[in-house]
């Protein structure tokens, strides 16, 4: 057996000892788009605490503990939006599957913070039928684009961490 021939840089190191670089990791499509939509909403939820001050000194005529839930809304809608993407990768789902997850988590965030924000404007409550117009509409939004999808969304999370059956 020969030898091999070990060879000096002028810097001296040996080329068998540099380690190879190293590939970061792939970024997946759909915790792309979470993070990104989660910027926006983080962005949002900024700008809405001048909503709340606008509201709390009478410059704008919106009840001001609504406005301060919209704003509140956003920046935790932000943290559910990132940890979702954060577990993607550990999730059982495909492509199709992770961004169908991205797609209603986002969709209910937005609507969250979106709906509360002209709630706080019409001054009502929305969170049971009363025979208002404007509450009962408030109501039925909320319900059907944000608790029905951000309950069917976080079922779907739970349920994508159960282990596949296959061995």
């Amino acid at each position: 057996m020969i030898p091999a021939v070990s060879r000096v840089s002028p810097e001296g190191v040996r080329p068998e000892s540099t380690p190879a670089p190293v590939a970061p990791p792939a970024v997946l499509p759909a915790a792309r788009h979470m993070a990104h939509a989660a910027a926006w909403l983080m962005l949002l939820g900024l700008l809405t605490g001048g909503y709340v001050s606008s509201a709390m000194t009478g410059k704008v005529p919106a009840d001001p503990q609504m406005a301060l839930a919209a704003h509140l809304n956003a920046l935790l809608g932000t943290f559910f939006l990132l940890g979702v993407a954060w577990t993607l990768p550990m999730l059982r789902y495909g492509a199709v599957g992770q961004r169908r997850l991205a797609w209603a988590v986002i969709v209910a965030n937005y609507a969250n913070w979106s709906i509360t924000c002209v709630k706080a404007w019409l001054r009502v409550s929305g969170v049971d039928l009363i025979g208002q117009a404007a509450n009962d509409t408030v109501f039925v939004a909320l319900t059907l684009s944000v608790v029905i999808p951000s309950l069917v969304a976080t079922g779907a999370w739970i349920h994508g961490f159960r282990r596949s059956r296959t061995p």
